[in-house]
């Protein structure tokens, strides 16, 4: 493929000469990609453990991150709506009370991880979420400005 034109580099899209368009443009309208708002009351349950200092700074988030069956413990004996506070995206046309609904899990359903926030916002800046994106960062700049 040639070189982008400085004006695609410039506004930060590389765009192909194939007539696809830019491939920011291509990821919002591909039906395959999932699309989210952001959960604002998972938004206000992490600040307010960030000023209750629930958190964890320094973890191995591919160790803590809940899995299925951590999942399914904390909703045996909690609602939907809590395990909901623990995502930072709702996804658009899923049902509501199931797990398809959430996405971008920041905490370990007990606290806050650094490291969760960062891998909500690695993962939404890679696939164009940026809504996503600035609330895992505004999270980030509360939590690393608390005295943490």
């Amino acid at each position: 493929m040639p070189a982008p034109a400085s004006e695609d580099v410039v506004r930060g899209e590389v765009c192909g000469t194939n007539g696809a368009g830019c491939f920011a443009e291509n990821l919002r309208q591909n039906p395959l990609i999932a699309s989210y708002v952001v959960n604002e009351r998972a938004l206000a349950r992490a600040r307010r453990l960030i000023r209750g200092r629930q958190y964890v700074l320094n973890s191995d988030w591919g160790d803590v991150q809940p899995q299925a069956k951590d999942e399914n413990a904390f909703l045996a004996s909690h609602s939907w709506s809590e395990f909901g506070e623990w995502h930072l995206g709702l996804t658009e046309g899923a049902s509501d009370e199931t797990k398809a609904r959430y996405a971008f899990v920041y905490g370990d359903f007990r606290r806050l991880h650094r490291t969760g926030l960062i891998a909500c916002h690695y993962r939404a800046a890679e696939w164009r979420h940026k809504e996503i994106e600035l609330a895992a960062h505004d999270l980030l700049q509360l939590l690393d400005g608390s005295g943490a």
